[in-house]
């Protein structure tokens, strides 16, 4: 019978066309014949009547496990004589590739009975295993799922509902299939869905939809959604899943992160401001602000101790997160028991509720706070120590609810405070300064006075004396040493009293329009006539270049670097002095041929009362010409400048704005 099943040209064709493998077997096992569908599930063909039992060179049974040829159910069927229905076992082509396959073999006999072989059928479930093997994953992920998972029609009807669901919402899975998923939205809300519905019927996603859902107990969920359309066989949309997660932990941490960052930009604010600001008042303001808003206070105030001229102490305030007027009335904390530990330094205080402190309450008059008080339950107060242990005064924060301060806040207001501490320091330290500065210049201004009195006197009385000499008097040189030196006090007093206007920005200008060539000129010929030893020379063509500046200032610029000059280069007898013009600015350089600057000295010849005493500690003067010729230059918009090698010689120039 084996060899008479497919040996008619049509029964060959149907068993070749068919779109299962069916191979058959003789009594012994070996194979007779196989489709071209057994070829394409072996992966290869077999050797016709020389192989046994099957094609497949590699079977497993369905765990994996191998699966020895001589047992595979072509040959069970043919050992024991009976048909083996849907067994399961797996094909390993030579390629590697495994196929699930469910086997029919059928033993065939003849007419007598007597077993002449077997015919077999394989069906490939490999695609059915693949999907039952995802579904039973998918629906261990959705059952094991600590997000909740959902299913919905497009009419919001829930028709699936996991464990996690049930955790994160509280109804079970009976509670809510077949109820409307609005049962989950707040009211607010409902807008949402009509939205996200929309979407899924045009069959389009929704990702990371951060909103709010509703327990079954009432309160809001902060939850991330993602919804994507569920779709049958033909595409078509017909419902929605939906993957809700609880974000409560990662929004705490996203808005303490955020919080973090506020209040570290807040305190380097804060910190660069006050470091930066040496007014009282304004540096307490900005502390009760920042620390008002990084406590979440309703109000804060920041009282100190002030000494006036006459050293008497009296009390100052500052106010955030309310009106001045709402503290002016009740005047100025008393050293009560709820104040005295802040005011007398002893630490921080925090009280949840101040109303229920056993130090509260107790003092004439109010016994408490007085009526109309800003309402205080919530209670935070820090003490402001200077560097010397001196409690310079309080910060005070309050809110009206209970328990609103905690221990970062603490740690937050007391960084501040010490920021703060360390700036009024120098606040005071500046005020100070400031008052010795004052006195300093009101000094200078009345010595400088009470001196060139005199001075003038006696400038006039050797001028009387020098002209009563006859021309080869002995007496007259000293006569006139004495009035020379009494020009270099007078020029000093001058300069002194110049320092203390530009120190107080008084330093008085008159600006004019003027010919700057025809000054250097003037300058120059003034100061060769005051000059023996040397040459001043004028090396430029320039005579006319028109600038608007104050006249006596840049001439006393010139007389400053042409003298310097000359004093500096005692072994040379010439100074070169140049005029040019850029298309917006006039230079004039002085060029001398003596000691030089090093490259560190030039970097600090323009300060006040240097001097570069290690190449001329012989020569007179205070060191604050060119300091005062700097500011003269700078206050011009232009700048000075020097440029110079040790035992070469120095040129100092300026240069200032033309005239527009």
């Amino acid at each position: 019978m084996i060899n008479t099943i497919a040996n008619t040209p049509l029964s060959y064709t149907l068993l070749n066309a068919l779109p299962v493998a069916v191979y058959t077997c003789d009594k012994d096992g070996r194979i007779t014949w196989f489709n071209d569908a057994a070829v394409g599930l072996w992966g290869r063909a077999p050797e016709k009547n020389q192989e046994l039992w099957t094609g497949a060179l590699k079977i497993l049974k369905p765990d994996g496990q191998p699966l020895p040829l001589h047992n595979c159910p072509m040959a069970r069927a043919i050992k024991e004589g009976v048909a083996i229905d849907g067994q399961e076992i797996i094909i390993e082509q030579p390629d590697g590739k495994q196929v699930n396959v469910l086997t029919h073999p059928v033993p065939l006999f003849d007419d007598d009975g007597v077993l002449t072989g077997a015919i077999n059928t394989l069906l490939d479930v490999t695609e059915q295993r693949n999907s039952e093997r995802k579904q039973a994953m998918l629906a261990a992920i959705v059952t094991t799922s600590d997000d909740a998972i959902v299913s919905k029609t497009l009419e919001g009807i829930i028709t699936s509902w996991n464990g996690g669901a049930q955790q994160l919402f509280g109804y079970t899975e009976e509670e809510v299939i077949g109820r409307h998923i609005t049962i989950l939205i707040p009211h607010e809300r409902l807008q949402e869905e009509t939205e996200i519905l929309t979407k899924i019927r045009k069959g389009e996603r929704v990702e990371h939809y951060k909103t709010y859902r509703r327990h079954k107990n009432g309160t809001e969920i902060p939850v991330s959604l993602a919804i994507s359309p569920i779709k049958d066989r033909k595409g078509n949309v017909i419902g929605a899943s939906k993957i809700a997660r609880n974000v409560y932990k990662q929004q705490l941490a996203e808005n303490t992160l955020q919080q973090y960052a506020e209040n570290l930009e807040l305190l380097n604010t804060i910190g660069k401001t006050i470091s930066e600001n040496l007014d009282v008042q304004e540096i307490l303001q900005k502390v009760t602000d920042a620390t008002t808003t990084l406590t979440g206070a309703a109000f804060g105030a920041f009282f100190y101790n002030k000494l006036d001229e006459q050293g008497e102490s009296y009390m100052l305030y500052t106010l955030s997160g309310a009106p001045r007027e709402a503290f002016e009335k009740f005047g100025m904390p008393r050293n009560t028991d709820v104040f005295a530990h802040t005011f007398n330094g002893l630490g921080i205080v925090r009280v949840d509720d101040i109303t229920k402190d056993p130090r509260y309450g107790h003092n004439h008059p109010h016994y408490g706070m007085p009526k109309g008080h800003l309402p205080v339950v919530s209670y935070l107060a820090v003490p402001v120590v200077s560097k010397s242990g001196e409690v310079i005064g309080g910060l005070f924060l309050g809110h009206p609810e209970a328990g609103r301060f905690t221990r970062e806040h603490e740690m937050l207001v007391s960084g501040v405070s010490s920021q703060a501490s360390v700036a009024l320091d120098n606040a005071q330290m500046y005020e100070e300064i400031q008052k010795l500065n004052s006195k300093k210049d009101e000094f200078i201004g009345l010595a400088s006075h009470e001196l060139k009195t005199p001075m003038t006197s006696l400038n006039g009385y050797l001028q009387i004396i020098d002209r009563s000499l006859g021309e080869n008097d002995r007496n007259k040189v000293f006569i006139q040493k004495a009035l020379s030196q009494i020009n270099k006090l007078s020029d000093l007093i001058s300069d002194l009293l110049d320092v203390s206007k530009i120190e107080a920005g008084k330093l008085p200008f008159s600006l004019s329009t003027f010919n700057l060539p025809e000054l250097v000129d003037e300058v120059a010929d003034l100061m060769q006539y005051s000059t023996k030893t040397h040459r001043i020379i004028i090396c430029s063509d320039i005579h006319d270049l028109v600038v608007h500046a104050d006249k006596q200032r840049i001439e006393q610029v010139m007389i400053n670097l042409i003298s310097n000059a000359i004093k500096y280069s005692p072994q040379a007898d010439m100074i070169n002095i140049s005029v040019s013009a850029s298309h917006d600015k006039a230079a004039v350089t002085v060029q001398d041929f003596g000691m030089g600057i090093s490259k560190e000295q030039q970097e600090r010849i323009f300060s006040r009362f240097y001097r570069v005493d290690d190449l001329a500690s012989h020569i007179s003067g205070l060191g604050i010409g060119l300091y005062i010729s700097k500011d003269i230059i700078t206050r011009h918009g232009g700048r000075l400048y020097v440029e110079s090698e040790p035992g070469k010689g120095s040129t100092f120039g300026f240069e200032i704005p033309l005239k527009q």
